[in-house]
């Protein structure tokens, strides 16, 4: 179930990580409590604040879940790993940037140190 928790996590990351890309702190001096709740003008300012919460939270409480059953040093290498991942798919898919043999080459390295890590000690 570990395994599980730490791919939750880093969904949670991947999307932590894309609400603080899109945060503009600028946007806030614009906000008025009579522009607050539109959806055309307070809600998109406040979405990412909100989705950096949420999705921060919801992170840290699926990480704390899986540490407590792997080892520290495997549990965080498993979800750096996956997010980084996760992360270069959803530039490529979602904001269509580019991609290169050596960066899959490296995500595959980092992928085959994790399963090592997983697979590869010894009780």
């Amino acid at each position: 179930m570990a395994w599980i928790y730490i791919i939750i996590a880093a969904l949670f990351e991947t999307a932590w990580t894309y609400s603080v890309k899109a945060l503009k702190f600028n946007d806030f001096i614009s906000l008025t409590w009579s522009n607050f709740y539109r959806l055309d003008k307070g809600i998109i300012i406040i979405s990412p604040l909100m989705g950096y919460i949420a999705f921060g939270v919801a992170n840290v409480y699926f990480f704390s879940l899986a540490i407590k059953q792997l080892p520290a040093a495997i549990a965080y290498a498993a979800w750096t790993g996956a997010t980084l991942i996760l992360l270069k798919i959803t530039d490529t898919l979602v904001f269509h940037q580019s991609f290169s043999l050596p960066e899959i080459f490296f995500l595959l390295l980092i992928m085959a140190g994790v399963m090592g890590l997983k697979f590869g000690k010894t009780k």
